[in-house]
């Protein structure tokens, strides 16, 4: 019924209604605080609570080690410091060029129209980059068209944040029919964790204006367990599938969430079942705050060999890592992950 509900609600009304408050995290749960204030608060001061009630509803009421909810439970393990747990891990500050401009790849050119989120998750290799300072403003428009320009191996524009799915219709596609102004753009790329968290954001008038885009479209959406795709998710998702838009999935290895081959196998089949198609699992960035989701490089090889040995080579994701400066994320199977 509480699904259901969540059905029926716009997903603007989801967004404004999010949960941010330990305590009432803890209730709905139907936690003790013992099991989820352990330093819930002091690490949510740093980094905000932010979950959509309706990804709540896909957790397990009594238990503290649901996977999803240990992607979104503030920890006091955040609050340590760990040698090579960093602020900036990916070196993103060197490659903000001018505001809401991160130009780290030949041909790819990425834009963060906002610093705004659905839902905090706790390993966000962005949870300490200033968006403030970098977000695109209209009068930065011709700024940003003038430096594509000058760079004519730019191909694609990729829309991060943030999450760019926040953004209104509107303002989305304000972006969008800029971006398809300039000859040279041909992908427009979107990565987004809302379709995950808030289903509903896959509405009729998101569909129209991508459609109306002269622009190939990419979702690249965020899932890191086969329980975050419930029947409506998949269904909301397979929408875009039947637009003929590409559709992929990219996920993160995490410690305690989806560490083991079966629990990754399940997710590459879920995915399957909506068409989306499994593209990335990274390995942690090492961010500051998230050394709790880490994992030995010797285990990482054992799940992924698993990986390859018990699914169909076009439902395996690639495993990579992104290092600071690297022109390209580096493969990681077949090589040491150390």
């Amino acid at each position: 019924m509480i699904n259901y509900l969540y059905q029926q609600q716009n997903w603007q009304s989801q967004l404004s209604d999010l949960i941010t408050d330990p305590r009432e995290l803890s209730n709905i749960l139907e936690l003790s605080e013992q099991q989820l204030l352990s330093g819930a608060l002091l690490a949510s001061n740093q980094f905000k609570l932010r979950i959509p009630r309706a990804f709540v509803a896909k957790m397990q009421k009594g238990n503290p080690l649901d996977p999803l909810l240990l992607q979104v439970l503030p920890h006091h393990l955040e609050l340590e410091d760990h040698p090579g747990f960093i602020t900036d891990p990916l070196g993103e500050e060197q490659a903000n060029q001018q505001p809401g401009v991160l130009h780290k790849y030949k041909s790819r050119f990425l834009l963060t129209l906002t610093g705004a989120c659905a839902v905090h998750c706790r390993y966000c290799f962005r949870r300490h980059f200033p968006y403030q300072e970098n977000l695109p403003k209209t009068e930065d428009w011709d700024n940003i068209r003038n430096y594509i320009e000058s760079q004519p191996d730019i191909n694609e524009v990729i829309l991060s944040g943030g999450d760019p799915l926040t953004l209104s219709n509107r303002k989305l596609n304000i972006w969008i029919e800029r971006l398809a102004s300039i000859p040279q753009i041909k992908f427009l790329r979107i990565h987004s964790r809302v379709p995950i968290v808030i289903p509903n954001r896959v509405d009729e008038s998101l569909i129209s204006l991508l459609k109306n885009s002269r622009l190939r479209i990419i979702l690249v959406v965020h899932s890191n367990h086969a329980s975050e795709l419930d029947d409506f998710t998949c269904s909301q998702l397979a929408k875009l599938v039947e637009q003929n838009f590409t559709v992929l999935n990219q996920a993160v290895l995490l410690n305690g969430v989806n560490n083991s081959a079966q629990i990754l196998v399940d997710l590459s089949y879920r995915l399957f079942d909506a068409g989306v198609m499994p593209y990335y699992l990274h390995v942690l960035d090492k961010v500051k705050g998230a050394h709790h989701f880490d994992l030995m490089p010797q285990d990482i090889d054992h799940i992924y060999k698993e990986l390859l040995a018990n699914l169909p080579g076009y439902l395996v994701p690639k495993l990579v890592r992104e290092i600071a400066g690297e022109k390209n994320k580096t493969p990681l199977f077949g090589v040491s992950t150390y």
